[in-house]
């Protein structure tokens, strides 16, 4: 059936394993999980960005009272 849908057995036996994981019969992170974690790393990635310019501006505005 995987051959007629032109999906690789590879394909199919993740997504087989992570329906397992998500229905508690396998340890490991749930699709709901991975999709937080992402979420979560994407914020993380933002608010480093938004500090190291805040830094910068500090830095700068700092530089130019003297």
């Amino acid at each position: 059936m995987a051959r007629d849908l032109d999906l690789t057995e590879t394909a199919v036996r993740h997504w087989v394993r992570q329906a397992d994981i998500d229905d508690g019969q396998w340890p490991g992170l749930s699709s709901s999980e991975r999709e937080e974690l992402a979420r979560l790393r994407k914020e993380n990635r933002v608010l480093r960005e938004e500090r190291d310019i805040l830094k910068r501006a500090t830095a700068f505005v700092a530089r130019g009272d003297r």
